[in-house]
């Protein structure tokens, strides 16, 4: 009978193994999850790990009382051990497989599949034999050969395999810290394997399982990684890796954005501003039935699973905030408020998380309570800006900008002087597609800068190629936007491109509109300065729309103030709007400043304007915008 110290020998590290999943246990419970297919996978191979180190202690101890149990005992211990070896091979397998197949059924099917695959070889392995070698002092020994042991062997392969192919195939679709993590679980259970099986007296494969689960925890599966460790809430990656699981399983479910944007620091001191938040949370955390994230500083989405609940949540939180906050609850936050009943009129997380942004961008949306109810025609619109935004990158990317030239006449020399420049982009199938379109898009995220400035250029290379002098051309506009005037490098950005283009400052007249605040206006100021001082002029764009008011025409260093459609339009429509144009026409004309009409579109607007001393017309009634070889084209006829 082997020695007992023997025994101890050869289950120290398995027993090593077992303190250390029970010491990951510990913690892993210790804090609290949300409910990811990731999550149950783990714990699955987790579970599974830890009953094969169990029995390959059970094992080794039956081997070594083999005299004293039944040789069927002794068999069946030591198989189960080997179908638990494929379990965990299994189990690497299907732990990838949550990031493969990320719909619920696809996902059930391949666990269907590889469980299928894995029973029929427990069968095998139990029906055929098994047969055990020792050493001569018959205190060692080797599972070497036998055909029980060569399919579980054969088929723990085949999973391991099949792991490294589908992590190769469907990279792009699995996480990469869950690949490399897998990846170092199976490097160090094969190099356990594989030193057992070079060295049968080092048992280390029952701690390199233990090894693998612990890469895991580390890198992946530590709950604490998925709360914000400030407030106690779940953080943003627990929030994408939930929302999409419950949009990839078809589950109805319900979001509340809260979002802090306004100041907290009003009225109160720096120690009961963090007094005030801290309540506020710990409100937040008492309630039941709901995930609580922390989506950003001032952000805090809680997801329902029930709509009804979600409901007299959001009806119990607003009366909440009415009541106050701090001592004696006389401190108000007035946050503002994102419901989503059905977050399935959005198609996946990262478009909801869009939505939100979108509506923060701009406080209009919000009514007088704050309060922003999404339905599915806000997701339309939202997939419509989406869309728009695409068609914007893909157009500038692929030079899909095009621009058009609108003439203008002059009433004083009787002919075409100058051109307004419109931008205009093209689908994928050549379509225009109007401004209207696509102009407010490029302003509100941005790419209007982007886009202005591919306008310019091409505008710079038009003058430039063509030398519009030789046409009566004097100059051509070009429009600015309220978020391009509000950029402080404009104005270096455009001398940069004229001087690369070398034309003469002077062909060039940039149209601006009022801007929003009295830093946007201080910027545009100094920016046209620096143009001004290079040569280039300035107009007056969309005078009476409401965006351009009399004491920005007095401010404005213009030359030229341009009269908006609907204004010329009220002038033929409605009495009283006549007198306000004669008195715009008499102040304008008293400052010096030419003007121009826009929209003229009958022979009767065009002699009335002229009658009334406006310098330039420009409309329908003479040309639409029209294309540079058009535009060209056009001129050329008209000198």
């Amino acid at each position: 009978m082997p020695s007992m110290k023997g025994k101890i020998m050869h289950i120290q590290m398995q027993c090593c193994g077992i303190i250390l999943m029970m010491v990951l246990l510990f913690f892993y419970t210790r804090q609290k999850r949300i409910s990811l297919n990731t999550e149950r996978a783990f714990l699955r191979a987790f579970c599974l790990n830890l009953f094969c180190i169990i029995l390959d202690i059970a094992s080794i101890i039956v081997i070594y009382q083999r005299e004293r149990l039944p040789g069927w005992v002794v068999d069946f211990v030591c198989k189960s051990y080997l179908v638990t070896l494929v379990g965990v091979a299994l189990c690497s397998l299907l732990y990838i497989c949550v990031d493969i197949y990320v719909r619920k059924e696809d996902y059930r099917k391949a666990v269907r599949r590889y469980e299928l695959i894995t029973l029929g070889d427990a069968v095998l392995v139990y029906m055929l034999p098994i047969y055990y070698q020792f050493d001569e002092d018959g205190t060692t020994f080797l599972v070497t050969y036998g055909p029980s042991n060569l399919v579980a062997f054969w088929v723990a392969i085949a999973f391991l395999v099949a792991n490294f192919f589908l992590m190769k195939k469907e990279k792009n679709k699995i996480n990469p810290r869950r690949r490399e993590a897998v990846l170092t679980w199976m490097v160090v259970w094969v190099s356990a394997a594989m030193l057992q099986y070079c060295y049968n007296r080092i048992l280390v494969l029952g701690f390199a399982c233990s090894i693998g689960m612990a890469v895991l925890y580390l890198k992946l599966e530590n709950p604490e990684t998925n709360l914000d460790r400030q407030s106690g809430m779940f953080n943003h990656g627990a929030l994408v890796q939930y929302v999409r699981q419950l949009y990839s399983e078809g589950a109805e479910f319900s979001v509340l954005a809260v979002i802090f944007e306004r100041s907290f620091r009003r009225n109160m001191t720096r120690g009961q501003l963090e007094a005030m938040k801290m309540e506020i949370v710990e409100y937040l955390l008492t309630i039941q039935d709901v995930f609580i994230f922390k989506n950003a500083e001032d952000e805090v989405l809680l997801v329902f699973r029930d709509a009804v609940r979600a409901e007299e949540e959001t009806r119990s939180l607003l009366s909440r905030f009415d009541e106050g906050w701090g001592e004696d609850r006389r401190f108000y936050i007035r946050p503002y408020w994102i419901s989503i009943p059905d977050a399935n009129v959005i198609s996946n997380v990262e478009d909801m998380l869009y939505l939100i942004r979108d509506i923060r961008q701009d406080s209009r949306d919000f009514s007088d309570d704050s309060f922003f109810h999404v339905d599915r025609q806000k997701a339309e619109e939202m997939y419509r800006k989406k869309r728009t935004e695409q068609l914007l990158l893909e157009a500038m990317e692929k030079d899909w900008v095009e621009v058009f030239y609108q003439p203008i006449y002059s009433t004083k020399e009787h002919r075409f002087t100058s051109a307004e420049a419109l931008v205009r982009i093209r689908d994928e199938e050549g379509n225009i597609v109007p401004p209207g379109a696509f102009i407010e898009v490029a302003e509100q995220n941005g790419m209007i800068l982007k886009l202005g400035e591919m306008v310019f250029e091409k505008v710079c290379r038009f003058v430039k190629l063509n030398n519009i002098r030789q046409y009566g051309l004097h100059y051509i506009e070009i429009n600015l936007s309220v978020v391009q005037c509000s950029y402080e490098q404009l104005a270096e950005d455009y001398i940069s491109i004229m001087e690369r283009y070398d034309i003469p400052s002077e062909f060039i007249n940039l149209e601006i509109t009022e801007s929003a605040s009295m830093e946007e206006k201080r910027i545009l100021l100094n920016n046209m300065k620096s143009l001004m001082d290079y040569g280039v002029k300035f107009s007056l764009d969309d005078f009476g729309t409401g965006q351009s008011n009399l004491n920005y025409i007095v401010d404005m260093p213009v030359n030229i103030v341009k009269f908006d459609r609907d204004m010329i339009n009220a002038y033929f429509e409605n009495g009283k709007a006549k007198y306000v144009m004669d008195a715009a026409m008499h102040m304008v004309h008293g400052m010096n400043l030419e003007i121009v009409s826009e929209g003229i579109e009958t022979k009767e607007q065009y002699e009335t304007m002229e009658e009334l001393g406006i310098s330039y017309i420009q409309g329908y009634y003479f040309s639409k915008p029209l294309s540079e070889p058009q535009f060209l084209e056009f001129i050329s006829g008209s000198c």
